[in-house]
């Protein structure tokens, strides 16, 4: 009962750091908003029709571990260097 929903957590964070590698959203000067990443967090309507969706979740957990940071304006960049640091990095993707 409680694998599940910590595998599909990994999973979802392995996710984000795609996403913001595909989007470059990598330091303050490409830092995108969660709209942007696809990352917003889906309406009750939306929710209702869909299964869970963990990256917004995977997100808040990245973003209170430091990994991914915010700019001022709210918009966000993932730091690789606080990844690497981090008990997160288990979950990053392998560069091919």
């Amino acid at each position: 009962m409680f694998v599940i929903p910590g595998w599909r957590l990994g999973r979802a964070i392995r996710q984000v750091i795609q996403i913001f590698r595909k989007h470059n959203a990598i330091s303050v000067k490409n830092a995108r908003t969660d709209s942007e990443l696809g990352l917003r967090p889906l309406g009750i309507l939306e929710r209702m029709f869909r299964l869970r969706d963990y990256k917004p979740y995977a997100l808040t957990v990245m973003i209170k571990a430091g990994v991914v940071q915010q700019t001022e304006d709210g918009r966000l960049y993932l730091s690789e260097e606080k990844l690497s640091a981090s008990t997160l990095s288990k979950y990053a993707p392998r560069s091919r």
